[in-house]
């Protein structure tokens, strides 16, 4: 086998098991922390609780893909308040929003 087609190779595996590692988010953290810091200006659930300031979760679902969210939340823009969040709770808030699409 080519040397450059070994590289291609193992270059699409890591690219392919880095995909996965941004989708391992924890849904019902992601949950737990939407209600905590999110809720204050958003309807983070369904029929749930929180304030109708800005788009609810669902609509957000709807409209905005995980990758979009990721950027987003990793680097938010006002009115939003700028919350240090780890790369875990973005994982995990984008997993939460994800089961909101229908």
């Amino acid at each position: 086998m080519n040397s450059s087609l070994v590289r291609m190779i193992v270059v699409g595996a890591a690219l392919a098991l880095a995909g996965r590692a941004q989708a391992a988010g924890d849904a019902a953290q992601g949950k737990a922390t939407a209600e905590r810091w999110c809720a204050t200006c958003h309807v983070v659930a369904p029929g749930g609780r929180g304030a109708d300031v800005a788009p609810n979760f669902a609509t957000i679902a709807k409209r905005r893909n995980d990758e979009y969210l990721r950027g987003f939340l990793s680097r938010p823009h006002p009115p939003m308040p700028r919350f240090e969040l780890s790369r875990q709770d973005i994982d995990d808030l984008v997993t939460y929003i994800g089961t909101q699409r229908q």
